[in-house]
Parts: structure tokens; C-alpha cells; sequence
């Protein structure tokens, strides 16, 4: 392996990857928080329960994607470098690069959700959401 570059582009960086069955599994424990990294917006239609929202990127346009600059600090107040928690987005392709930055920045036992968020609601291990009024 060559060095771990802290460059943001990720490619250097091991990323351990769980797929929804074993994310549930961690989340059922209680012992794994989440790290939903979508906009906000999307977000709001829909997440995992007790998942705190860190947005990957600010804007997502057909022109091209504005990273957040501050996406690592702003999970670093969230955070603690060693402690549990799964990255997930939509889809998994945002979230592998959202963990990597996380993983290059020091964070040590951080996992990326396989397939992000749909794969989530399709796993036959989720508990299906029930309307919350809070």
C-alpha cells in the first residue's frame, strides 16, 4: 500500500463497507450512530431514526456538485475520532467519499453504508417507519 494522503480525493484511503443487513444490525445494537451526509432536503423526506445530518455537498446542479468545505469539521463537532458511527446518502456512491475524507481526517471506526439509504428501506431487517409527530 502507498501512503494515506490526506488529500480529500479519497483514493488512497481503505473504506470498510457494511451492507444494510449488518448496518442494521450495528444500529440495533445501539452502540453505531449515523451520519446521513445528503442535502437537507432529502433528508427531510425521510431518514434513519436518531441520524444527525452533515450534508456532503452543498449543491447538487446539473453544472456539477459544490463540496461542503466544512464537511469534516462539521462532523468533528458531532463526533469523536474513535467514535462508531455509519456514513450514509442516497444511493452509497456519496457516502464512500464522505467516509474516506472522514477516514483520511483520522476518524477511526467509521463504516460506509452499501447501496446508502434506498438499500436501507428495501432490507428486510429495517423496522419500517412509523409517523413520529415531534
Amino acid at each position: 500500500m502507498g501512503s494515506l494522503r490526506s488529500s480529500g480525493s479519497g483514493a488512497a484511503v481503505p473504506v470498510e463497507s457494511v451492507d444494510p443487513e449488518a448496518a442494521c444490525a450495528l444500529l440495533a445494537s445501539g452502540q453505531y450512530g449515523y451520519v446521513d451526509v445528503r442535502m437537507w432536503e432529502d433528508f427531510d423526506k425521510g431518514h434513519v431514526a436518531g441520524a444527525r445530518n452533515v450534508p456532503y455537498y452543498l449543491s447538487v446542479t446539473p453544472h456539477g456538485k459544490e463540496h461542503n468545505p466544512h464537511f469534516v469539521d462539521q462532523v468533528a463537532a458531532l463526533h469523536a475520532k474513535e467514535d462508531r458511527f455509519l456514513v450514509g446518502c442516497r444511493s452509497g456512491i456519496r457516502s464512500r467519499l464522505a467516509t474516506a475524507d472522514l477516514v483520511a481526517a483520522g476518524f477511526t471506526s467509521v463504516k460506509n453504508l452499501e447501496g446508502g439509504y434506498l438499500s436501507l428501506l428495501k432490507s428486510a431487517s429495517y423496522p419500517q417507519p412509523t409517523a413520529s409527530h415531534h
